[in-house]
């Protein structure tokens, strides 16, 4: 695996290097990018998607894989996404920018059975749905070089985050790699210093750190960013930073970055812990789209110290915390590719009606829990995932998608295939 996975890499930067984007506007900034000339602006995405699962959902089909091997499947319907954006250019530099985003269909309590506690139930009101405030910032704008955004943001560490709309990836749900190991859409209050400046764009992010509290084995920080309380607790802080370089029409290469530290960033922290947690993230992606011809890819690493400490944080263990309880990765990763044809492209009709037709395929490589010596082994977490599928246009702001998924494990574990379908659109109104 780690010769497979350092030929990914390889080819993610040696395609990176000889490609040379329209391509893709940064996350932050799409709720600007489409005013059309009006000062304010109203937009969104969303999602609905239909899956069925050919393997056994049970919680303990990892730790007696035999036993629930060909034991059936099981289906979902969901809405993941549902985004309003609302903008506003006030004149003189100043703008206000907001994204309001209603997972799984709106808020609510629901029960799920935690893996990571032995198939314990737990009630979780985020489960049953959320509605988010993704973004919510005031800009002054000195030029176009150098632009001041303070408020609630998007953290563009990594492809998914930067470019999270459904029209930016094949599949009918967020890529799972980056969308395991990292928040996803990772937003955070803080301030960020952004500009464009010839072919290159940059962003500069100071923001609160992460709490360790909320890291688990199976998403190593990816609920970091969550705050159990009405308030984000902010006593330890963060940087982040990412450029992207447009070379040519059709062509972007990023790269992105994260360090900041996450133990006692958490309510009544009066704790004399010495340990700092420090989080530390790096990553290259890149997106080509020409000829008709999509291809995007990205690989993600992430470092955790005192990774091993974390499970033991005092308050990590009580039942009636809002904290998880397992053991955390000090290492983790996530490389994914995607590829996809326009086979619309030759038929002059379709073309001529801008209609369009990828198929394409995908291939994901991702573990969450790369462990310390001193830490159990869960082989089960490390995961390599196969897609294949097609995605339709009837007009450019809709999508109508459809997959074949396998996820492949070791073998002393069951593969886990699924069929998925969805439709997104993904646009501006005013």
């Amino acid at each position: 695996m780690k010769n497979l996975t350092t030929g990914i890499l390889l080819g993610l930067c040696s395609m990176a290097s000889i490609s040379t984007a329209c391509a893709q506007v940064n996350a932050g900034d799409s709720v600007m990018n489409h005013a059309r000339g009006h000062r304010f602006s109203v937009g969104g995405y969303g999602e609905v998607a239909l899956s069925r699962n050919f393997y056994s959902d049970n919680v303990f089909r990892y730790y007696e894989p035999a036993k629930y091997k060909n034991k059936g499947s099981h289906g979902r319907f969901d809405i993941p996404h549902a985004v309003i954006y609302l903008g506003y250019d006030f004149g003189k530099g100043w703008s206000m920018g907001s994204e309001i985003e209603f997972e799984h269909g709106g808020t609510g309590s629901a029960y799920e059975r935690e893996y990571e506690e032995g198939g314990e139930w737990e009630v979780e009101t985020e489960k049953g749905g959320e509605v988010e405030l993704e973004q919510f910032w005031l800009q002054k704008s000195f030029s176009r070089a150098l632009n001041l955004r303070v408020g609630h943001i998007v953290v563009p560490v990594g492809l998914n985050n930067s470019h999270h709309e459904p029209l930016n990836f094949f599949t009918v749900y967020r890529p799972e790699g980056e969308n395991t190991i990292l928040p996803s859409t990772w937003h955070q209050t803080g301030i960020s210093l952004w500009g464009r400046y010839s072919k290159f764009k940059y962003e500069l992010q100071f923001l609160e750190g992460l709490d360790a509290m909320h890291f688990d084995r199976d998403g190593w920080i990816q609920k970091g960013s969550h705050s159990a309380f009405e308030f984000e607790p902010a006593s330890k802080y963060a940087v982040a930073a990412r450029i992207d370089y447009y070379a040519m029409p059709g062509f972007r290469m990023g790269i992105s970055g994260y360090y900041g530290h996450s133990i006692n960033n958490t309510l009544m922290n009066d704790s004399q812990e010495k340990l700092t947690g420090a989080v530390s993230i790096g990553s290259v992606d890149f997106t080509w789209n020409r000829n008709n011809w999509i291809v995007r890819g990205q690989a993600t690493y992430g470092h955790l110290d005192n990774a091993y400490d974390v499970k033991y944080l005092s308050g990590r263990s009580t039942k009636t915390s809002p904290y998880s309880s397992s053991e955390v990765g000090k290492n983790a990763v996530a490389i994914g590719i995607e590829a996809g044809y326009d086979v619309f492209s030759q038929i002059q009709s379709l073309r001529a009606d801008n209609q369009k037709m990828y198929l394409f395929g995908r291939y994901d490589y991702y573990n969450p829990y790369i462990r310390d010596a001193r830490q159990a082994a869960y082989t089960y977490e490390e995961k390599n995932v196969l897609h294949f599928g097609a995605n339709y246009y009837p007009i450019p702001q809709i999508v109508v998608k459809c997959e074949y998924s396998h996820r492949f494990f070791k073998k002393m574990y069951n593969n886990e295939p699924s069929l998925n379908i969805g439709v997104a659109y993904e646009g501006f109104f005013l």
